[in-house]
């Protein structure tokens, strides 16, 4: 039911969940992040926000704007998602607390650090081959394949049916959204993946060493439950793959398409992570997010009342004007501080220091081996109700 304080806010004629509009959502940013601070879409039934400083906040504010009650269209309080909620996205403090800070015990700087070697010889081999080549797909034979080269095995999960990890992916994300021709499309034929996954993620299935079994050991001690385990280890599985795999798939898009960035990142290969930021906030990967609101509230002098749906437009935030310079501009010399393609608060990605790491490896790699780089063809998206998903990158690199 539409709230009367929505009355008092601007009312569009979008859909975010339409087809076009997930084609190209940066069309429509503009339009929403003008009409006001605040939005209501009859679209989605809910309120909508796009400036940088408005979702900024309120994703910092996790005690009004709650995660507790879904991320997606589904209000927890009155619908049964797909699967267990998360017990880090889609949960609040205390319970956000006690399985985050576990978890970051277990993702942390010191584990990256032991990791990174290992790594770095992965994505110099990779791209050793792509660049033998000259021409390749940057999504299916690079931020497909180096992720699944190095991230399962991290985790310790069985060998057999590792494929359907980028299909989870897009069902999780796809889910969030509503129940579209999106969300049937993209999940078609890929219903073995939620089974696999849920097999996967049984300690029993699990490697010795690996990520997923710190995370029973860490239940053994009374850090957690063990089917809070289950669930826990689940969350590696949609925070470090296909958020991975379009960032990196991104980034290369990003570079082939501004030659003279490239060149500066070639002059000085040191700016590899700025690049990689900066791709993260120029086209950011996760384009949208929801909260329910704890209480009413005031934004920017609308009103939205206790248990509402709030759209958060993490992408148009990252592109507002009123907060960047040039914001439609990919430079890769930009301080991109602050940016919310990994979220903001306390619910910001569980895997960013992963792909953080994984985008500078891959980066370093291709700056050192590729003298340039371009397309070949336009790329291809894959639509998703919640992803700036791509599909396709097809490019030609010069060696170095």
């Amino acid at each position: 039911m539409k709230p009367a304080e929505a009355e008092a806010v601007p009312n569009l004629a979008i859909d975010p969940f339409d087809k076009v509009f997930l084609g190209d959502p940066y069309a429509y940013h503009d339009m929403i992040r003008e009409a006001g601070p605040v939005v209501w879409l009859d679209s989605v039934g809910a309120f909508a926000m796009a400036r940088y400083e408005e979702v900024k906040d309120s994703l910092r504010d996790h005690e009004t704007f709650c995660s507790s009650r879904g991320v997606g269209t589904l209000d927890f309080a009155k619908e049964t998602p797909f699967r267990p909620p998360s017990l880090l996205l889609e949960a609040d403090p205390p319970l956000h607390d006690r399985t985050r800070s576990m978890m970051n015990r277990i993702v942390s700087l010191k584990a990256l650090k032991e990791l990174r070697p290992r790594w770095q010889a992965k994505a110099e081999e990779l791209v050793d081959r792509l660049v033998e080549r000259r021409r390749f797909d940057a999504v299916k034979d690079l931020s497909e394949i180096f992720p699944m080269m190095i991230f399962p095995d991290t985790i310790g999960l069985r060998d057999d049916g590792r494929e359907h990890l980028l299909d989870y992916a897009t069902i999780v994300f796809n889910a969030f959204g509503p129940d579209n021709d999106v969300l049937r499309e993209g999940n078609e034929g890929k219903e073995a993946a939620i089974e696999w996954v849920a097999e996967a993620c049984k300690r029993d299935n699990l490697k010795e060493g690996g990520w997923g079994m710190a995370v029973f050991e860490a239940a053994d001690r009374g850090e957690c439950t063990h089917e809070e385990a289950e669930r826990l280890v689940r969350s590696f599985l949609s925070a470090g793959v296909d958020t991975t795999v379009n960032g990196i798939g991104h980034m290369v898009l990003a570079l082939a398409g501004h030659p003279e960035e490239y060149q500066k990142l070639r002059s000085n290969p040191s700016l590899v992570r700025r690049a990689f930021e900066e791709s993260l906030r120029w086209d950011s990967t996760v384009q949208t997010f929801f909260r329910t609101t704890t209480k009413r509230v005031e934004v920017g002098g609308a009103e939205i009342p206790e248990g509402q749906k709030v759209l958060l437009f993490l992408a148009a935030a990252n592109r507002d004007p009123l907060h960047w310079d040039e914001p439609d501009a990919f430079r890769i010399e930009r301080n991109t501080s602050g940016h919310v393609g990994f979220g903001f608060g306390i619910h910001q990605c569980l895997g960013q220091m992963v792909a953080r790491l994984e985008g500078e490896l891959i980066g370093t790699a291709i700056a050192e081996r590729v003298a340039s780089i371009r397309l070949t063809g336009a790329p291809v998206r894959r639509l998703n109700n919640t992803l700036h998903a791509i599909d396709s990158v097809p490019v030609e690199v010069e060696p170095a």
